[in-house]
């Protein structure tokens, strides 16, 4: 499930996903998310949060794929935000893949997460 993050600076969206993501938290809750951003004329600048993570559905998955290759060039900054060690493995093997700048930051620095996300760029 995604819950979305409220009081963020402007201009960025964030979500805490706990249990188990399906097809229709990227349908009902991240997509509209990202296309309000994109209608707006901005880069998408996000922050994910994994404290606990029980996996995602292949339907989740295929969204999240869609989902990064659809707006490949709309990607500005991505935080995640975790300390689950399979996560961070799985993630650094596949970075490269990411699109827009990438930093995983320790849930202890979830505010600093934010702050790197909204910052303009330099």
């Amino acid at each position: 499930m995604l819950k979305p993050i409220g009081g963020l600076p402007d201009g960025v969206i964030g979500f805490e996903a706990t249990g188990r993501l399906e097809a229709s938290d990227y349908e009902e809750i991240l997509m509209p998310a990202v296309r309000e951003v994109l209608e707006h004329g901005k880069e998408i600048r996000i922050v994910l949060v994994f404290e606990r993570f029980e996996g995602m559905s292949p339907e989740a998955a295929w969204e999240d794929m869609k989902l990064g290759i659809e707006h490949l060039t709309r990607w500005k900054r991505i935080a995640l935000v975790t300390d689950l060690d399979w996560m961070i493995t799985v993630t650094s093997l596949f970075v490269w893949m990411t699109p827009g700048e990438f930093k995983r930051f320790p849930v202890a620095k979830r505010d600093e997460a934010i702050a790197w996300v909204a910052a303009a760029d330099r």
